[in-house]
């Protein structure tokens, strides 16, 4: 191959100069070089070029190897001529066998586009034959419908007339003939004519199961008017043949609506009777003694009236402790068992008004519940067609609960229970909702109109009553906390525990003047004693008191806790103050009047302080010497007088605890005011107390509790 290669661009290279002899000078000599380039650049003449042959002698011999392999060529093709000559004939004979198959398979081609035309021709043919047949199955499946439709079986008519109401297959064929009515009536407005066959057959028939459904639902709702009945049973018997009112609403609306009235009016006058009945018996098992218009907050406490001194009843209601009373709003209290007067009468027991409220109207929401989805049910009304019904029939004895609730409440002193009665309601007015039952939304919203006013108005008599009360119509006094702040801090506390679930700013406004005037009450009365420290006393107390009764209930984010806790912190600073001043105000006066000099800006503090003052330095030798004489002694003449004077044993451990730390803060702001320059140098401070030394004394004298 390299040899024939080196030929050929030998040849090349000739015919390239032939061709340079022959062409005019018309060529370009940029293309000649291009020519010359390509040819040297040629890996062959480059090796040859390097090795220096002569390309003459190296063309010459190449030609002789090309002659060379030319002639082994020719005689290796005569060596095999045989074969090739037999190929040849192998060929030929291919090609005849081929175009034999190019003849068969042109006439099988031709078979082929004729069996394609008889396939389509049959295809065609099978379509018009199954449109035929869908066509036919159609019409057969329609006259076949409407033959059993209109067909009216033996069995059905026997069923119909000798049946009970009751059996199940009555019931079955009764679907079946309401089935066929409604489509005789459908086929009737398209003409067709068959259903003149039936008709008649149908309507005897529709007649007769009218009457015996109609006998049977009205034995039923008179089987309500049975005394000592429980109409319940009945009502649940007549939800399993529901259809039947459908059947009469379908077919003979008169009939259902014969049956609709005499199921309202007899029903509506059965829970009139009844929770009339009951209402009445209900509020006999009412505590004896009410409230009444003078048990208020500020009436005065004495033998004849007000609530604290009044004579132990078996049966007394609380007027201003919640106590128990709040279990009424539980949950587990709240869908309890109604209560059953005569089983209370039986037994002695007598309840709060908020409880037989709780009973009331408890009874009277299973009730409406359960009324309100039977109507839907059974009468198949939805909407303000159900509210409508179910008015027909509760709204006599809704108006009877409001009437009576009016009465009440308009003579009604007992605020817990008017606010107890306010949350039954919304707690029950949740559960309806959670039913999805409205029925009685109205009701629950004219009642709270009812009871809020009368809330309202009592909480401001009680507000007005410790507005105008005079402290010295209240009988003696001493420091111990006072009834009118107990009533309250009780009253408070119930009222705050009960509003926490569901909220009222109207409530929290209304507590809000109430404790304004309670706080200005405890003002008027502390002003009676004729000491500031008795009034401290008196004011510390009585907001301990109602402090310590509000977070029994209350949480203590509330506002009317963190007002008190306020108000107590301040006073007991104060009395703090004041009880340390007899013993120790020498000293205390002795620091304050010199830090404030201290604070004065220039020198001059020092001239004054010499110049006496601060009551000079034998002030302060004075002060030394008679504080580590007499502090033991005060200190405990100090803690038995606290105790003695607060009745809340923690709050005075509390203010004795409170005293000492002040006591220890003034004795060390003792000791740094005689480390300043005028008293740097004063023999005394040596006989001063070391202050760890007094820390650990004073602890000792802390009382335990």
């Amino acid at each position: 191959m390299a040899t024939e290669g080196l030929r050929m661009q030998a040849v090349g290279s000739e015919m390239l100069m032939g061709e340079l002899d022959i062409t005019s000078d018309e060529f370009i000599l940029d293309e000649v070089d291009t020519h010359i380039q390509a040819n040297l650049e040629d890996e062959l003449v480059k090796e040859a070029l390097k090795t220096g042959v002569d390309l003459r002698h190296y063309s010459k011999q190449v030609e002789t190897e090309l002659q060379y392999i030319e002639h082994a060529s020719i005689k290796d093709y005569i060596k095999e001529s045989e074969n090739i000559a037999s190929l040849h004939n192998q060929i030929t004979a291919c090609d005849t066998i081929l175009e034999r198959m190019e003849q068969m398979l042109s006439t099988f081609q031709c078979d082929l586009s004729s069996i394609s035309c008889e396939i389509q021709t049959l295809q065609e043919q099978s379509i018009a034959m199954n449109i035929k047949l869908k066509n036919r199955q159609s019409v057969r499946s329609e006259l076949s419908q409407l033959v059993d439709e209109l067909i009216v079986p033996n069995t059905m008519i026997t069923t119909i007339l000798d049946i009970p109401v009751t059996e199940q297959q009555f019931v079955e064929q009764l679907h079946e003939l309401n089935n066929k009515i409604n489509y005789v009536k459908e086929q009737s407005f398209k003409e067709t004519l068959a259903c003149s066959d039936v008709q008649d057959i149908l309507d005897r028939l529709k007649i007769k199961a009218v009457s015996k459904i109609r006998e049977f639902i009205l034995q039923k709702i008179y089987s309500f008017r049975k005394p000592m009945t429980n109409y319940q049973v009945p009502q649940n018997a007549l939800l399993k043949y529901r259809f039947f009112f459908q059947f009469l609403l379908a077919n003979e609306r008169q009939v259902a609506k014969e049956i609709r009235d005499e199921y309202v009016d007899t029903v509506s006058k059965i829970y009139l009777s009844y929770f009339k009945s009951y209402s009445s018996r209900l509020m006999k098992v009412q505590y004896e003694e009410v409230a009444d218009k003078d048990d208020l907050m500020g009436v005065e406490d004495t033998a004849k009236k007000g609530f604290f001194s009044k004579p132990s009843l078996k049966n007394r209601n609380t007027i201003f402790t919640l106590g128990n009373r709040g279990n009424v709003i539980a949950s587990s209290e709240l869908e309890a068992p109604i209560i059953v007067p005569h089983a209370a009468q039986k037994n002695d027991t007598r309840y709060p008004f908020e409880s037989l409220f709780r009973s009331q109207h408890y009874a009277l929401l299973d009730n409406s519940c359960r009324e309100y989805l039977f109507l839907c049910d059974f009468f198949m009304v939805t909407g303000n067609s159900a509210q409508d019904l179910f008015n027909a029939i509760m709204g006599k004895t809704l108006s009877m609960f409001l009437k009576h609730m009016d009465t009440y409440v308009a003579d009604c002193y007992d605020s817990i229970a008017v606010f107890l009665s306010i949350h039954i309601i919304l707690r029950f007015k949740t559960m309806m909702t959670k039913r999805n039952v409205p029925a009685v939304d109205k009701y629950w919203d004219t009642l709270l109109e009812i009871l809020w006013p009368r809330f309202e108005f009592i909480l401001e008599l009680n507000t007005q009553s410790i507005r105008t009360t005079d402290p010295q119509k209240l009988g003696a006094l001493d420091t111990r906390p006072h009834y009118v702040t107990r009533r309250y801090a009780e009253f408070s506390s119930a009222i705050v525990s009960i509003n926490e679930t569901y909220p009222n700013e109207k409530t929290h406004s209304l507590l809000a003047q109430l404790q304004m005037e309670v706080e200005n009450f405890v003002l008027r009365m502390a002003a009676e004693f004729s000491s500031r420290r008795e009034q401290l006393i008196f004011l510390i107390n009585n907001y301990d008191m109602m402090l310590g009764v509000l977070m029994e209930r209350a949480t203590d984010d509330s506002k009317e806790v963190e007002s008190f806790q306020q108000l107590l912190g301040a006073r007991t600073q104060e009395f703090i103050e004041e009880i340390l001043s007899p013993p120790f105000g020498g000293m205390m006066a002795f620091v304050k009047e010199a830090e404030g000099l201290l604070l004065e800006k220039g020198g001059r503090w020092k001239e004054r302080l010499k110049a006496g003052g601060v009551s000079g330095r034998w002030r302060a030798v004075t002060l030394v010497r008679g504080f580590a004489g007499s502090w033991k002694q005060s200190v405990e003449g100090l803690s038995q007088d606290v105790m003695r004077s607060f009745t809340n044993f923690k709050n005075g451990t509390g203010i004795i605890q409170g005293a000492l730390t002040q006591l220890i803060q003034y004795y060390h702001r003792f000791h740094k005011v005689l480390a300043q320059p005028p008293f740097k140098n004063l023999a005394a401070r040596s006989e001063l107390i070391n202050i760890h030394h007094l820390m650990v004394e004073v602890k000792k004298h802390k009382p335990n509790f």
